[in-house]
């Protein structure tokens, strides 16, 4: 019989239940118990759900309160020093602590999961790390499971693949492929322990097998499970996903396990090869349905690589799933009441997709359910042919687009002269990255105007209201460069994707990218123009309201394409390009509406980047491309500001350079500058603001702790070109925290100033 099985289902809940009683625990109203109460009924519903589609092997472990990098890290008991943990008690709170940080100490780094916009929490690696198995999560949730009277599938991230995301944090010279020993054999306790439990299977997802593997990654892998094979009682699965294994299918094909993942969308040319090459006790996993995209399967074509593997492995070794989480879905359709009919039939959240898996799995057991397969062969012919998706005049002006539109009128050195000139503005210039807290009062009016319960007349004056109240705030402080605070945005891509043509909106689409932050991509489902202007109205007023420069906000082509679920059918590339034109626009009419600097945030510009060095060449020029497509339309004294978050930028400075901003922001405050690093080596010519306040973490940092960053970072680079921001937007983040911390930014870029004078 061919297995059906999940890797992962959402965590958040239909209606972000997860984001509400973990909120409602830091804020102090829910207590420990009230949010264990919360994760065990969602863990409940996930588990129920799966067990009704009829999945055979349902996942757990796969929920979390934040990351399961992180909980891997609170279950071995890698904790930092800093936080002052006592070595024996575990709990969610040592979790939270490292994630968020506290007053006295700095959180772990964060980062994007491979080429996605989830993030998890750093492992950090010292001389001093030891590993232990200390927590007790991923026993206690078998075991909840299996008092609901289902035997789960346990998941965790593989030891290789931890090694590799950690980073060695103390300065000192240690391999951190030395700790894979200590780290497996914790790995094999746990494998022991789920044994005695009564876990059949276990899966440990290792994706670094989609990336360009050493030859330490590959010792440990090999010594890791060859290790693993040795526990009797239980079965291990190991998986892949994200991409193609490419040169490391020898190394994956051989390993010694019972089972194994291939993603079978971002690597179908190998799905064959693979299964041709599985000893005859093994079994494939295909990851068919695309985990990561909203797009229903084309069952039909999905079908044909299923019975073509069967026919290499027979029905009896066959698993089929996603091909990865389901995480990094939407959990359902079954709540977006006002998608019309056409459209929603397009479409299939993590629910749905569990229903294309059961069906994959019956029909390769010959149990066809012709009904199904008939009603998605219409829905793939309905949207291939529909009216709605292509627009011939935006295809001719993609077309149509020639060197002289991906070029500013002068390098660097002329125009910074035009824009210095014209904004006269001090050493160490401080600004932020754009927005300012989204309060519930900011909250509940947007609600309010989107229900008609607020006029168009009252909402603008609220907005209004609101900007003057930032503007006045800056100029207070003693900001150089302003911002008008977004209060109008409800997210940096939706708020955009709204005012564009070709794009389409979820109610309840949320998706998780770090902890409680949630994002509710949109669905770029045909050709991508703007209609009319989308944020000159507020950065025309908001400039009005003061003599000091004021900085329009946009957000760039690769992260609108790269933060939504984007159409299939044409390259990424192509996609990229449209929006990118449709931005120029708006950067134009904000130039001409009087704005002196416009930043155009490329937050996903490393996100999108391909996990295979040989393809990144290819990425980074349509890439580069569109940015100045976007950017390049101005004259010499407007000022270009991008901004880029969480990122590693050693191996791509230069085309980062190519992109010809006049001045990047970036996140350093959580690395110590140690990002500053690439920008050194390379001599980066532009303008710098490396963030000095991390606005991921509730702690408000004494302006002492800024002067410190910048100082490290004025050692590096020409104080000249340094300019002084927080890591990234505020709106996550409460005034009460917000203030204070602004204002010792500014007091720390003051002192400076003084010092050089």
């Amino acid at each position: 019989m061919t297995v059906s099985h999940n890797l992962g289902f959402p965590r958040i809940g239909e209606r972000r239940e997860l984001k509400k009683a973990t909120e409602a625990y830091w804020k102090g109203d829910l207590d420990y118990a009230g949010l264990e109460a919360a994760g065990a009924e969602l863990r409940r519903a996930n588990w129920a759900k799966q067990q009704a589609a009829g999945i055979d092997l349902i996942p757990s472990n796969d929920f979390s309160f934040y990351d399961q990098v992180l909980g891997l890290s609170c279950l071995i008991g890698n904790v930092p020093e800093r936080f002052g943990w006592n070595g024996r008690d575990m709990n969610i709170d040592v979790a939270f602590d490292m994630a968020r940080g506290t007053q006295g100490a700095i959180a772990c780094e964060m980062t994007k999961w491979f080429d996605t916009n989830y993030h998890y929490i750093v492992p950090e690696f010292t001389k001093n790390t030891t590993f232990e198995l200390v927590g007790s999560k991923i026993f206690d949730e078998f075991a909840e499971a299996k008092a609901q009277g289902i035997v789960t599938k346990p998941v965790m991230v593989g030891p290789a693949t931890y090694l590799t995301l950690g980073k060695v944090t103390d300065g000192s010279n240690l391999d951190k492929f030395d700790l894979a020993d200590s780290l497996i054999e914790v790995y094999v306790q746990i494998a022991e322990k789920l044994a005695a439990d009564g876990a059949e299977w276990l899966q440990i997802d290792e994706p670094i097998f989609s990336l360009d593997l050493n030859d330490a990654q590959r010792a440990v892998i090999e010594k890791a499970y060859a290790r693993l094979a040795q526990v009797d009682g239980i079965k291990i699965m190991v998986a892949n996903y994200f991409g193609e294994l490419a040169d490391n299918m020898e190394l994956f094909t051989s390993l010694p396990v019972e089972a194994l993942h291939i993603d079978a969308v971002r690597g179908i040319k190998e799905a064959e090869v693979v299964a041709a090459r599985l000893d005859d006790e093994k079994y494939l996993s295909v990851g068919i349905i695309d985990g990561r995209n909203i797009w229903k399967t084309d069952l039909e074509r999905a079908l044909a690589t299923i019975e073509t593997i069967k026919g290499e492995i027979g029905a009896g070794r066959l698993i089929v799933g996603p091909s990865c989480s389901l995480l990094h879905s939407p959990v359902t359709l079954r709540s977006e009441t006002k998608l019309d009919d056409e459209f929603k039939n397009w479409l299939a959240f993590a629910e749905e997709k569990l229903d294309e898996i059961v069906f994959l799995a019956n029909a390769a057991d010959s149990k066809l359910d012709k009904t199904m397969l008939a009603d998605n062969k219409q829905a793939m012919a309905d949207r291939a042919d529909s009216a709605r998706i292509h627009d011939a005049a935006v295809k001719r002006r993609a077309a149509a687009v020639a060197d002289k539109d991906r070029q500013r009128g002068s390098p660097y050195a002329e125009r910074a002269k035009k824009q210095h000139a014209k904004m006269n503005l001090p050493a160490y210039p401080t600004t932020t990255i754009g927005s300012f807290p989204q309060t519930q009062e900011v909250r509940k009016a947007r609600a309010a105007h989107k229900k008609g319960r607020m006029s168009d007349a009252e909402y603008d004056a609220f907005l209004e209201a609101k900007i003057a109240e930032a503007v006045k705030m800056q100029e207070d402080m003693g900001f150089d460069m302003l911002v008008h605070g977004e209060f109008e945005r409800n997210d940096m891509v939706e708020y955009f994707g709204e005012q564009l043509a070709g794009y389409a909106f979820t109610k309840f689409g949320w998706v998780q990218s770090y902890g409680s932050r949630y994002v509710k991509p949109p669905i770029i489902f045909g050709d991508v123009s703007r209609p009319e202007p989308m944020t000159v109205k507020w950065s025309k007023y908001a400039q009005s309201l003061t003599d000091k420069p004021m900085k329009g906000m946009l957000t760039g082509p690769v992260t609108m394409v790269q933060w939504a679920f984007v159409r299939d059918d044409q390259p990424r590339s192509e996609t990229v390009k449209q929006v990118a034109l449709a931005i120029r626009d708006e950067v134009v009419d904000l130039e001409a509406a009087g704005l002196a600097a416009i930043q155009i945030d490329e937050a996903a510009f490393r996100e999108g980047l391909p996990l295979r060095r040989a393809d990144w060449d290819a990425y980074l020029k349509w890439a580069v491309e569109s940015f100045r497509i976007a950017s390049c339309g101005v004259a010499d004294d407007t000022q270009i500001h991008t901004h880029m978050c969480y990122s590693e930028f050693n191996d791509i400075i230069e085309a980062i350079a190519d992109m010809d901003a006049d001045c990047i922001s970036i996140e350093t405050s959580r690395s110590q500058m140690e990002l500053l690093d690439a920008f050194v080596a390379f001599q980066y010519p532009n303008e710098i603001g490396p963030g000095v306040y991390d606005i991921h973490s509730p702690r408000v940092p004494e302006k002492q702790e800024m002067i410190d960053l910048l100082k490290k970072a004025t050692k590096v680079l020409p104080a000249e070109r340094v300019w002084v921001n927080p890591d990234c937007g505020l709106k996550t983040r409460g005034w009460a925290e917000v203030e204070p911390a602004l204002r010792h930014m500014v007091d720390a870029a003051r002192e400076l100033r003084d010092r050089a004078a």
